[in-house]
């Protein structure tokens, strides 16, 4: 009697890889694990983007495309993204190009193209994103730019065919919205406003997070919290007076829940409770709105990771995937263990 063939588990994406992976012979799966091996060395020497995400991409009009700031300062748009605004469906033609770059080779566009701009696009920047994961492909975000040049002054000339109609008119909006974005910039960068932006972004957030009033005390920490970092720590718990604690606790509090909640919080907060006649908690100083809320919400997600953790540097690499510091250096007499 044969035997029953095992069905993958899972579904989507993960029962179709165990379902290829169990069609695969011994040597195919050993080439490939070395293939994935040798993909992984050759991402770590990717450039790293520093700065961007999907979530926030560049918005012009209705057109979204996910951008970067790579180590080096270069400005990258997302290839996908780049194709998907000009109004073009992505994947390669029968010669390997893009379906953008055959579009721009077309001699009633190449006409008006920089010359060096179908190498450029040719050639786009592999680079790995933030938050890790896959690596990404991008161009230069002023490709953009000369992209829309090169097809209106192709239209203007009467030479660009009428198939190409959508994607002219979807240039005009995205040239629209740079001039919209690019005398914003030019008037903030004459006027010196650019260098006040992110302090005033940081003043409303601060405005939103820390009370004018000292607020009533309210038990905020969870006794998970202490029981965890005591535990992270080597120490007993419980202590042998249940109300004393540690008096370092008070600056790895302040490195794991307040440079964490939200930037310039911590400086923040000591600068309104210096004003205290009488020593206060520094939660006393959160509006009820916006501050308790998200603190109450960040210990949770704390001491979930501290549950994770089998020791405190430990638990503060896992902390800092999770949750970065605001600030890049900690302004604490810290152990480098505890960094």
């Amino acid at each position: 009697m044969p035997m029953p063939t095992k069905t993958p588990t899972g579904s989507g994406r993960a029962a179709g890889g165990h379902a290829r992976a169990a069609k695969l012979t011994e040597q195919q799966r050993s080439a490939s694990a070395r293939k994935a091996a040798i993909a992984k060395v050759e991402n770590k020497k990717l450039p790293l983007a520093t700065h961007g995400s999907v979530d926030h991409p560049l918005v012009i009009g209705d057109v979204s495309i996910p951008c970067y700031v790579l180590e080096d300062g270069t400005r990258v748009l997302s290839q996908r993204g780049l194709i998907a605004g000009l109004g073009m469906s992505s994947g390669s033609t029968s010669s390997g190009d893009t379906r953008l770059v055959q579009f721009l080779a077309n001699d009633a566009v190449s006409a008006f193209a920089k010359p060096e701009m179908l190498s450029t696009l040719r050639s786009p920047i592999k680079f790995m994103p933030p938050h890790g994961g896959r690596s990404a492909y991008g161009y230069p975000a002023t490709v953009l730019a000369d992209i829309c040049e090169a097809v209106l002054a192709a239209r203007q000339s009467q030479k660009l065919p009428s198939a190409y109609t959508g994607i002219a008119e979807q240039c005009e909006v995205l040239v629209r919205g740079f001039a919209r974005v690019g005398i914003i910039a030019l008037v903030d960068e004459a006027t010196g406003y650019q260098k006040d932006r992110a302090r005033d972004a940081l003043a409303k957030i601060l405005e939103a997070f820390v009370a004018k009033e000292l607020q009533p005390y309210v038990r905020t920490f969870p006794t998970d919290y202490y029981e965890h970092m005591f535990r992270l720590r080597g120490l007993p718990y419980p202590p042998a007076k249940p109300q004393l604690r540690p008096q370092y606790f008070g600056m790895l509090t302040n490195d794991v829940v307040y440079e964490r909640l939200a930037p310039g919080l911590l400086d923040e907060l000591k600068k309104q409770a210096a004003k205290d006649e009488k020593k206060a908690h520094l939660h006393r100083r959160l509006t009820q709105e916006v501050g308790h809320p998200r603190l109450r919400e960040h210990l949770a997600s704390v001491v979930t990771v501290m549950k994770l953790s089998s020791a405190y540097p430990d638990f503060i690499q896992k902390l800092n995937r999770v949750h970065p510091r605001f600030n890049h250096t900690v302004p604490l007499d810290l152990e480098e263990a505890d960094r």
